[in-house]
């Protein structure tokens, strides 16, 4: 089970994060969503409708959850660039997936708001400077959370989310 539902396994990270670890994780929010685009391609209704695991998120609850908690992490970024240290206001994702838009909607709508939201977002964690990388926010659950970590987060957060739909595809052969 632990497979399915981390198939790329936790994001880990200890000791200094290189400004060469930095781009290759701006790289991947940029990339993801063409990434997220393509593990998608060609699925059914039903097959969008289809859990990534036993107990798990249909694949369009995934697409609809990985926009939503994206749009988070800009404005998590963006208040910890323009405050001091701010208390960011968590919310409860499995809660957010089960709401009428997460389960019913087009994906091409979160589709199409990742393309934007990844633009703006890689040409703002494009222009921060090393300093800018330290600054930090306080999550209510996790602690002080500094911006080059919660960058290799969502990094980590995309790619995580497009192999459980590519693994649900490669195990049901779709």
């Amino acid at each position: 089970m632990e497979a399915l539902r981390y198939p790329i396994g936790r994001f880990e990270w200890s000791g200094d994060i290189t400004p060469e670890q930095r781009q290759l994780w701006i790289e991947d929010i940029e990339q993801l969503p063409v990434q997220l685009r393509n593990a998608v391609r060609g699925l059914t209704e039903d097959q969008l409708n289809e859990p990534y695991r036993p107990g798990g998120w249909t694949v369009r609850q995934v697409v609809h959850h990985v926009a939503d908690s994206h749009m988070n992490s800009v404005i998590r970024f963006k208040l910890a660039l323009t405050e001091q240290q701010p208390t960011i206001k968590p919310y409860d994702e499995g809660a957010w997936a089960e709401l009428t838009d997460s389960r019913e909607a087009s994906i091409e709508l979160s589709l199409a708001l990742l393309d934007q939201l990844h633009e703006r977002w890689g040409r703002l964690l494009r222009s921060l400077n090393s300093e800018q990388w330290e600054r930090t926010f306080v999550h209510p659950d996790s602690g002080i959370v500094r911006l080059d970590v919660n960058l290799g987060t969502y990094a980590w957060h995309g790619r995580h989310h497009t192999a459980h739909i590519t693994q649900l595809r490669l195990r049901n052969e779709w």
